[in-house]
């Protein structure tokens, strides 16, 4: 799909309310639900059970304190699941505490074909969305200027165990980069959802944001839906 984030019209569809699996780009919402009920300087002490998760990672150790920002830079850049775990837990306690605020967010948008089970996207049975619902989420998230700061920013340096070093985070997206007025958003991988995509790009006052879920081409698809 491609919509015109202000008036929120629809410019391309292709089945564009079919529920889909929709790996990382998940994190969209957990940006946003964590933006809403938490402050960027709050500091998350990593729960032992957000050490370890599979797939993307920035290798958070148990007791390792960061910023609320620091792991939203994780999150969105790095797409680290451990990052999620950690922000989730730091939320709301649980996985599944926190899988409910994205679904009342959700619900709150009036999304009928999208539910989450968790904060990554790691394939889960009950998670899912349309590229319809997922474009609505990210027109929302880049409404929250915080949101739209940490997804346009290309490369951040965050703390290795307090201090002690450094990690290097490197935006996934490579439209920022190489597509004129890129502004966002987020990639997604699993061998389930295929690669996923959503984008957002600015030009002479429009905005538009453009998703794909399972488009193998999905680099090329969006810039030349977004041209």
């Amino acid at each position: 799909i491609l919509i015109d984030a202000e008036s929120g019209r629809v410019l391309y569809e292709q089945h564009a309310h079919t529920r889909m699996p929709m790996a990382s780009t998940t994190k969209i919402m957990t940006a946003l639900v964590v933006l809403e009920q938490c402050d960027l300087s709050e500091t998350v002490e990593v729960d032992a059970r957000a050490v370890g998760v599979e797939g993307s990672s920035v290798y958070l150790y148990e007791g390792e304190r960061l910023s609320v920002e620091q792991l939203l830079f994780a999150l969105m850049l790095s797409s680290a699941n451990d990052a999620a775990a950690a922000l989730a837990y730091h939320t709301a306690g649980s996985i599944e505490g926190f899988a409910a605020l994205m679904n009342q967010k959700a619900a709150a948008l009036g999304l009928g074909n999208t539910q989450f089970a968790n904060p990554h996207g790691l394939d889960a049975k009950g998670h899912y969305t349309s590229a319809y619902d997922l474009a609505c989420i990210a027109s929302c998230a880049l409404e929250n200027e915080d949101f739209l700061r940490i997804v346009s920013t290309q490369k951040k340096v965050i703390p290795l165990r307090e201090q002690e070093g450094a990690r290097v985070l490197r935006n996934h997206n490579k439209l920022l980069a190489s597509y004129e007025g890129c502004i966002g958003v987020k990639t997604g991988f699993t061998k389930k959802s295929g690669r996923c995509l959503v984008s957002a790009a600015e030009r002479d006052g429009v905005r538009l944001i453009c998703v794909t879920l399972d488009c193998p081409d999905d680099w090329q698809t969006h810039r030349e839906l977004l041209d």
